[in-house]
């Protein structure tokens, strides 16, 4: 089965659409909100990557139904003499969708587009308890190369 996948930059009218695609999953519903209107915060942190030339908020479309988003952020970094690096965040498939290609299709969009920003290195975080992700990563070429840590701070607002 061929799908016609094309991918754009998410507008606001997206942002329950890609909330609920967070949510999609066990990790995503212990960190993630969704009511009848999405939280300010989704609404003030979209704008901020929306107006950030170095985001790339993607939503994946099939037809006119959103079936995947992904995060790209293009980060300048002094290594590699001075080139920059792509960050790819919070890839998402919608759960009917997933095993049919769709987040191999849009692994492959992402590193075409750090490669046309220059990007020398692709680089992405995946949850220790992810085991199916870390497969698929790895069966793309990534490699498990660094150890990453991360510290959650508390809410005080």
């Amino acid at each position: 089965m061929t799908l016609t996948l094309t991918h754009r930059k998410a507008t606001l009218h997206d942002l329950t659409t890609i909330v609920m695609l967070l949510m999609e999953d066990d990790l995503g519903q212990t960190r993630e909100i969704l009511g009848d209107i999405p939280d300010s915060r989704y609404v003030d942190a979209f704008h901020k990557i929306d107006k950030d030339p170095h985001h790339y908020l993607m939503v994946v479309e099939m037809g006119d139904e959103i079936v995947g988003t992904c995060h790209l952020i293009l980060l300048p970094s002094l290594t590699f003499i001075g080139s920059p690096r792509l960050q790819i965040e919070a890839v998402h498939v919608l759960k009917d969708y997933r095993s049919k290609g769709i987040g191999t299709w849009i692994i492959k969009h992402a590193i075409d587009y750090g490669m046309s920003k220059g990007a020398k290195i692709l680089q992405l975080t995946s949850n220790v308890r992810r085991h199916d992700a870390h497969r698929f990563y790895e069966c793309l070429g990534f490699e498990a190369s660094h150890v990453g840590m991360k510290m959650y701070l508390k809410d005080h607002s």
